[in-house]
């Protein structure tokens, strides 16, 4: 009887440990108290453990030992010059290559349309023409660079990707501002412009995409309300106003680039300025008010950062799948006008709010970030955690209203306690302020590049526009983890999977404890980003059935894809194999 008993007692410790075995970033799951660090509970927490022999959280033993990150990271300058300011940026999937764009009104750029490529006539009454480039498709690799041609304006416009991984280019300045540009992902596609396919002009907007893979456009300038885009070719006639965005814009505006975020019930978070709601895009109602911010202004010209964090999944998921939004920086609520007006300079804000929003009873929580910062970008890397990068401590975005460049990147770790997430990394030492970029790529570092806070293109100023390219390495790249940084074998990875299947992703790693616990599969969605907002950006963190160990330094991992497309909207993905901290390259897959 008593061996019966320990038995079934020693299956019990097992099954509890099979289910935290993996990372937690996101909070509760709507049912648990909340936290000081704003969630409900934490599961194992599976990031990189510093040095010691720290026991696992779910009580499953020893982790592996490994060096501790503190390498502050390492900056290399990628291009001389992108031709292009890259005020807007996406990186596009299977080709490699990063799309840079700015705006066509300025008649100008470093880069030349190539031979055989028309000059746009943007007058013609005069017949004047436009022969420079303002649209360049570079490869992350070499730097090769090609000349692309726009006829409309993308100034201060929003992106994202297809399920087949076209670009779709929504907005921007007059004649451009009710425009959908498409550019798919190919070798030598060229952009398709509609000009009219948008009811409503949109100039500083936002697009999101939805479970099926269709997208929503928010806002703008002067545009307080939302819109979907109809399949290409067919424009749009019918608007939803936005109580939102009415209720928010002030005498700076502050509501412009709003953060929307879809939820993994399939709604959407939408904050602007200091509120948020959670809105249902099928009838279009609002179906939850969340408290409101406090400290200034956070969307454009008050520009924070923001990030929905890596999003938890398990081999058998909750009802209801945890998602935290963070929000960093941004600046006071009159900063813009002080700034513009008065030549007054405030400092930027430094604090870092974060929100479970599946929560009964969602709040912020908020921290304090090591120095201000105001246009910011929050990159995802493939390990979970969050690198807050360029911007300025005084002022707010707009041509010259920023002070003092920021040039010391963050580090946030999500699953650590409040007040432990931040880590300073080595510095940069090129400014980046107003019309600046970050990109997370495929090999785990970060493109990072623009800052133009001229109208034009301006050499004799304070800020001249930049155009020169960095990538930034994170802690995870140093070369002392070499040996730790998994593998993943191309030709036994799926490059297509369906929801909820079991699939397989082999590796290869020279490493004795390959096991559940120091390993974590993600997936990355390429996120369009400008003007301080990342928008679609998304990691998932997929349970893990089992990990097996093959022939000599071979595994094969059992990972199950996304439950839904709530949790992860159809289309391409960056899939990375982690071993405790440290991504492999990534490989692109398709969920269908």
């Amino acid at each position: 009887m008593r061996a019966s008993r320990s038995l079934l007692w020693k299956l019990s410790i097992i099954v509890l440990l099979a289910v935290f075995s993996q990372p937690s970033f996101s909070g509760d799951t709507g049912s648990s108290d909340e936290t000081e660090t704003g969630i409900g509970h934490e599961a194992a927490d599976m990031q990189p453990q510093r040095a010691g022999n720290r026991k696992h959280r779910g009580g499953g033993g020893a982790m592996a030992q490994f060096p501790e990150m503190n390498w502050p990271g390492k900056w290399e300058l990628f291009m001389k010059s992108s031709g292009v300011s890259a005020m807007h940026a996406i990186l596009l999937p299977l080709i490699n290559k990063v799309q840079f764009y700015d705006a066509t009104i300025w008649r100008i750029s470093q880069i030349k349309l190539p031979p055989g490529v028309p000059c746009h006539v943007f007058d013609h009454v005069h017949n004047k023409v436009d022969c420079w480039a303002h649209s360049v498709l570079i490869d992350i690799e070499n730097g090769h660079t090609r000349p692309l041609a726009l006829t409309t304006d993308t100034w201060c416009s929003s992106g994202g990707l297809t399920i087949n991984g076209t670009l779709v280019s929504t907005g921007g300045f007059q004649g451009g501002a009710n425009t959908a540009r498409y550019l798919a992902s190919c070798e030598n596609c060229n952009w398709v412009e509609y000009p009219k396919a948008l009811a409503a002009q949109r100039w500083y907007s936002t697009q999101a995409t939805l479970p099926d893979g269709t997208f929503i456009v928010v806002g703008g300038r002067q545009a307080l309300n939302y819109e979907y885009i109809l399949r290409e070719g067919v424009d749009n006639k019918q608007l939803f106003d936005s109580h939102l965005l009415k209720e928010t814009t002030d005498r700076e505006e502050n509501n412009l680039y709003p953060f929307v975020w879809l939820n993994t019930d399939g709604n959407l978070f939408m904050f602007a300025n200091n509120r948020s709601i959670l809105l249902d895009p099928k009838t279009n109602k609002v179906i939850k008010e969340f408290p409101q911010l406090p400290g200034g202004a956070r969307n454009y010209p008050g520009s924070a950062s923001s990030a929905l964090l890596p999003i938890r999944l398990y081999v058998k998921n909750p009802p209801v799948i945890p998602a935290d939004v963070l929000i960093c920086g941004g600046s006071k609520q009159d900063g813009y006008f002080r700034a513009d007006r008065l030549k007054l300079y405030d400092p930027a804000l430094n604090d870092c709010a974060r929100i479970s929003i599946n929560s009964k009873r969602a709040a912020w929580k908020i921290e304090k970030m090591p120095m201000p910062r105001v246009m910011s970008d929050a990159v995802v890397l493939p390990n979970g955690e969050v690198l807050i990068v360029n911007g300025a401590k005084l002022g707010t975005s707009g041509w010259g209203l920023a002070k003092e460049p920021n040039f010391t990147p963050l580090l946030y770790t999500p699953n650590k306690k409040i007040g432990k997430r931040f880590k300073e990394l080595a510095a940069s030492g090129i400014p980046r302020m107003y019309h600046s970029i970050a990109l997370a790529l495929p090999d785990g570092k970060v493109l990072i590049g623009g800052s133009n806070t001229n109208d034009g293109y301006r050499y004799d100023v304070e800020f001249p526009t930049e155009l020169r390219i960095e990538k930034f390495s994170p802690p995870y790249l140093d070369p002392a983890l070499a040996n730790m940084r998994p593998k993943i074998v191309h030709t036994d990875t799926p490059k297509q999977i369906k929801y909820g299947q079991m699939f397989n992703v082999k590796i290869e790693l020279k490493q004795a404890n390959v096991a559940k616990e120091n390993v974590m599969v993600t997936m990355l969605a390429p996120p369009f980003t400008t003007h301080a907002v990342s928008m679609n950006m998304r990691l998932l963190l997929l349970g893990i059935a089992d990990v097996k160990k093959e022939q000599g330094d071979f595994h094969q991992i059992q990972a199950v894809a996304p439950p839904s497309g709530n949790v992860a909207p159809p289309g391409y993905y960056l899939l990375y194999a982690v071993f405790n901290g440290v991504p492999s390259v990534g490989e692109w897959i398709q969920i269908v």
